[in-house]
């Protein structure tokens, strides 16, 4: 490896010069740098913000100052070399301007001299130049005038004519002066001022005639809401005479007066036109009562303002515009029509101006719809009428409702009917006011129904419940008219005779007839065939007799303050009044016509409600003359101690069996199923009351005294069973009820012990309506009728001891017998 050459020792002479070099291009850099930044504030025009940022942001804030102050004491210096160049030359200028200064003076007066001079000599000339200048143009003036006014007279004259057809309110002639002034006249003068003043005028003058038309549709809009009811009230009443009804059933009893309000001035001239008669009315033609009676509806009112106001908006391109206004107005108009009057279910006359106003509104409509085109059009006639007929559907159910007179609803319902006959004449669907009036039926129904129930109970207030006595062949026949009654043995009898019924039967039977015709009256009109009308009436009447005539009766039955006599003549009269149901039934058919569809036919329902009413009445009976009897029993007093019989029954039973017999011949009209079934209830209870005397637990002690008394009321009881106290009672089974005592005190009173005993269970025994149990109860109450003797004497005979044996030995058998029952009951 080769040596290295040694290294040379560094020239720091050298170094040092190359470091001094490296800061001074350093410091002239910086310099350039700065002054480039001066250069460019001095020269920016814009903003200086990126320049500022570079001086800000370089470490040599300080320098760049330092140099700043350089650049401004040299600009200070050039500035003030500058000013010393130049100012010897602004001096000398100076001096040159206040010598110029003086001479100008003089100049200025010598030509004020010169002027005054040429003014002087020229003044005459000048006045009589202007003279002639004057009178120049006065003369040109004049051929001028002369000139334009033979142009402008015709423009004048149109537009006086303009004005005076705007005065009188002909507002379509108006319209054709104003075009022809536009389109002919006023550019024949576009050169005068009034020419562009009445261009500028035209369009306002437009919209002038626009508004006097619409103003005047709108008093028509108003006549014709307030003359809606007048124009219906005649189309109603011209309907009704087409259809064969009753036109006076339109007019009102009050003729509404309105107030109207002064008439507005001409939107032309200002002016205020007089007020005409008191009562006069510019849309509605005024005609005398005889002629209203041949003219329409439609030829009461004056549409001339629609067909006017509908031509003039059509020319002037806003046909649109009209129709759309016109149709909303309207509109309005029909809701207020359909909103019905307060308390519109208080008077008859508020249906009607309610009927007459949507009539009315809708025979303007249809006439509007047939002699112009496009106004209003089918769709739009179709909308409205759904509209009203909705909303006249639920006003008419809502006063309906709050209607308590079936005179008011038969009135309203002929209006409905009116109604429905005026507006289909027009064309319109009136199915659905059809149907409402079905619903409105059944509110009459019901109205009538409430009013029935007020009759029957007023009815069967006044009745005296005892058979109707006639003393006349006139009184005869008048009852015999008014119910369909036959009976051939009480036409043979004398006067005075003696219907089987009460009054309330004629008067039932002629008020359920009433209200038959009542319901019928309600379906006149409605186009219904035979056969429905039947249906109707026939539900109508199946409603009040089985709902209210039978809830009538029902109450009846159960007041409590009615006797026996007259719960018994109230069945008596369910009996004819169930009879009567079969002429009830053929009256409808006479009446409603339709006999000759009898198979179709539906029954009514009176002849169950009447037997359910009856059978009320029996079961009301029988608990009666149980209270009756109750009161009789009531009355016996027994001494159970009696040692012997009186020889006769008691007393109570005595007056118990005179009651029973005097109760009972009442009964001879009852069906005799219901007199046997009274009589055998009143045995059976009496039976029964009987028997708890004997088995009453507060009676301890018993002697065959008061046994044999007590037989002797039995046999009293029992010869009152035998003596038939009611037709058909022969067969023996009153005398069944009185059974069980009848063995059970032979039993006691023939003291038959052995044979009981020995027969008992068996079906052929003679006591077998004995029951151990009662034989126990009752020989316990002899026996201890026996121990009170037994202590009373203090030696017991022979035979009684024997008796006390065999006493003893039958209690302890029965006793027995008893449980043996039981155990074969549990078992």
């Amino acid at each position: 490896m080769a040596d290295e050459p040694p290294k040379k020792p560094p020239d720091w002479k050298q170094l040092t010069d190359t470091v001094q070099d490296a800061d001074t291009l350093r410091q002239e850099s910086i310099n350039a740098h700065h002054d480039h930044l001066i250069t460019e504030i001095e020269t920016s025009d814009g903003p200086l913000g990126t320049s500022l940022r570079a001086v800000y942001e370089g470490d040599e804030l300080s320098r760049f100052k330092e140099r700043l102050g350089e650049h401004i004491k040299n600009h200070d210096k050039e500035i003030e070399r500058m000013c010393n160049y130049h100012y010897q030359g602004f001096i000398d200028s100076i001096r040159e301007l206040l010598k110029v200064s003086v001479d100008a003076a003089k100049l200025r007066d010598e030509i004020q001299d010169v002027d005054n001079n040429l003014q002087q000599s020229c003044d005459p000339l000048m006045a009589k130049g202007e003279e002639l200048v004057k009178c120049r143009l006065v003369q040109g003036n004049i051929a001028s005038a002369v000139e334009n006014l033979n142009l402008c007279l015709p423009v004048l004259e149109m537009y006086g004519k303009l004005q005076e057809q705007m005065k009188t309110k002909r507002y379509y002639p108006a319209l054709k002066t104003l075009e022809q002034l536009e389109h002919t006249y006023l550019p024949r003068v576009s050169t005068h001022w009034f020419s562009q003043t009445m261009t500028e005028a035209i369009p306002k003058l437009r919209d002038r005639i626009k508004e006097a038309s619409m103003v005047d549709l709108k008093d028509f809009l108003e006549n014709i809401r307030k003359h809606s009811a007048k124009i219906g009230e005649v189309a109603m009443k011209h309907a009704a005479e087409q259809n064969n009804m009753d036109p006076s059933i339109v007019h009102s009893s009050k003729k509404a007066k309105t107030k109207r309000a002064p008439k507005p001035p001409n939107p032309f001239t200002g002016e205020v036109e007089e007020e005409e008669e008191e009562g006069a009315d510019t849309s509605l033609i005024p005609h005398s009562e005889e002629e209203l009676a041949e003219l329409s509806a439609q030829d009461l009112i004056d549409f001339s303002p629609v067909y006017r106001c509908l031509h003039i908006y059509t020319v002037l391109g806003d046909r649109e515009k009209f129709e759309t206004y016109y149709r909303k107005q309207r509109r309005k108009q029909a809701r207020l029509s359909l909103q019905p009057p307060p308390n519109m279910h208080t008077m008859i006359d508020n249906y009607k101006r309610y009927f007459h106003d949507i009539v009315g509104f809708f025979v303007v409509e249809d006439h509007i719809l047939s002699t112009t085109q496009g106004l209003v059009n089918r769709a739009y006639m179709d909308e409205l009428w759904e509209m009203a007929v909705s909303k006249l559907a639920a006003s008419l159910r809502t006063s309906a409702a709050s209607c308590r007179e079936a005179s008011m609803m038969l009135d309203i319902k002929k209006l409905i009917v009116l109604f429905c006959h005026t507006l289909r004449g027009y064309g319109f669907s009136v199915g659905r006011l059809l149907e409402l009036l079905l619903e409105m039926r059944d509110q009459y129904s019901d109205i009538l129904t409430r009013q029935w129930v007020d009759i029957f109970n007023e009815i069967f207030k006044e009745d005296n419940y005892t058979p109707i006595y006639v003393e006349s062949q006139q009184e005869y026949t008048c009852i015999i008219t008014q119910f369909p009654f036959q009976d051939e043995e009480l036409e043979r009898e004398h006067f005075p005779k003696r219907f089987p019924f009460s009054e309330f039967v004629p008067n039932i039977y002629n008020q359920v007839k009433a209200y038959i015709n009542a319901c019928l009256k309600f379906s006149a009109d409605l186009h219904l065939s035979h056969t429905e009308i039947d249906d109707m009436i026939r539900k109508s009447t199946n409603l009040l007799l089985t709902r209210t005539l039978g809830g009538c009766l029902s109450s009846l039955i159960k007041t409590p303050n009615l006797t026996l006599l007259q719960l018994i003549q109230i069945a008596i009269n369910m009996n004819y009044l169930e009879q009567s149901c079969t002429y009830l039934e053929e009256y409808i058919s006479s009446i409603t016509g339709a006999q000759n569809d009898s198979a179709h036919l539906s029954r009514l329902h009176g002849t169950s409600m009447f037997k359910d009413a009856r059978s009320d009445a029996e079961e009301h009976i029988y608990k009666q003359l149980n209270l009756k009897i109750d009161e009789f029993l009531d009355l016996a007093s027994y001494d159970w101690m009696l040692a012997d019989a009186r020889g006769h029954a008691s007393g109570y039973v005595v007056d118990l069996v005179a009651f029973l017999q005097s109760t009972f011949m009442s009964f001879t009209n009852l069906p005799e199923k219901v007199a046997k079934t009274s009589c055998m209830s009143a045995c059976k209870h009496i039976a029964n009351c009987m028997m708890n005397f004997l088995l009453d637990n507060d009676i301890r002690q018993m002697s065959m005294g008061s046994l044999q008394q007590f037989n002797l009321d039995v046999i009293q009881c029992e010869q009152f069973a035998a003596s038939e106290p009611v037709p058909g009672s022969k067969d023996g089974t009153l005398q069944l009820a009185f059974a069980d005592l009848r063995q059970l005190l032979d039993l006691f009173l023939n003291w038959d012990w052995s044979l009981y005993l020995a027969d008992y269970g068996q079906v052929s025994s003679k006591y077998g309506r004995v029951k151990p149990n009662v034989a126990i109860s009752l020989l316990e109450k002899l026996n201890n009728s026996d121990k009170k003797k037994n202590n009373l004497f203090s030696a017991l005979k022979k035979g009684e001891r024997d008796k006390k044996k065999l006493l003893d030995t039958v209690l302890r058998q029965l006793r027995g017998l008893a449980n043996g029952t039981a155990t074969q009951v549990q078992s």
